[in-house]
């Protein structure tokens, strides 16, 4: 598994997962801030640019995160967070581990299975992949995923690396993921995190996975749209990891 590296030489780790069809870049600006004293691991999930590893699902994926987490760092972990996919992924590893981490945040994470856009992904891609390497139509996509303008260039350098396979893999996936009932078992402290302005389906995942999961807190961002939180307010991510783990601790 590849994986982008900040504060190696603290023993404390925090692993950030990013989102489907971004990369490291995701949380690059939370590793920054959070270098000076955590040890923080920004792996490349499976299908994406520079991965090591096709897209094949997220169960595959989140076995080979854990796997990662085994050999190197003795099987767990001080936080993981994820965004959309990588939450999902994160998801999936609480659920096959109840102590991968001692905190966890999980950002936007659909665990409830869109039927409809499921079915139409594959005939969609078929006909518009074509035009993910034209820069005014990756412009355009990422406007409309309101990513701040400074990001454009590592959106689309890894975007046109994706292949159509993989791209179809992991919508797909994401599209279909169902919570399993075996995460009542965990026992880590989460956070689950949405914005107010995202689909109803991504507000209903929040809502269920705050049920199920025993002691987690659930959060509903005024304003913000899928993924906005950890990409555009990178500082106000940082603070209330912080506070997770380190009370009354604010970003220097």
């Amino acid at each position: 598994m590849n994986v982008i590296e900040y504060g190696k030489q603290n023993s404390d780790i925090i692993m950030l997962l990013h989102g489907g069809g971004l990369s490291w870049w995701n949380f690059r600006t939370e590793a920054e801030l959070l270098s000076g004293r955590y040890h923080v691991v920004l792996p490349i999930l499976d299908g994406h640019a520079e991965s090591d590893h096709d897209f094949i699902s997220i169960e595959e994926n989140a076995s080979r995160v854990i796997s990662f987490i085994d050999s190197e760092y003795g099987g767990s972990v001080l936080l993981i967070g994820g965004l959309s996919l990588g939450a999902q992924v994160l998801v999936e590893m609480l659920t096959r581990r109840e102590n991968i981490c001692q905190y966890a945040i999980l950002e936007s994470a659909s665990v409830i299975p869109a039927r409809i856009t499921h079915a139409l992904i594959r005939p969609t891609f078929a006909l518009s992949y074509g035009l993910i390497r034209k820069k005014w139509f990756a412009k355009a996509q990422f406007q409309y995923l309101r990513i701040c303008d400074d990001l454009f260039l590592d959106y689309y350098r890894d975007t046109v690396k994706i292949t159509k396979d993989n791209m179809i893999a992991f919508l797909k996936a994401n599209t279909a993921y169902k919570l399993k009932p075996e995460i009542k078992n965990n026992r880590s402290k989460v956070r689950i995190v949405v914005g107010k302005k995202e689909q109803k389906k991504m507000l209903r995942s929040a809502e269920l996975l705050h049920e199920v999961l025993p002691g987690s807190c659930l959060e509903i961002k005024g304003g913000l749209c899928h993924g906005e939180y950890s990409i555009n307010h990178p500082e106000c991510y940082v603070e209330e990891l912080l506070q997770m783990i380190v009370p009354c601790c604010h970003v220097r």
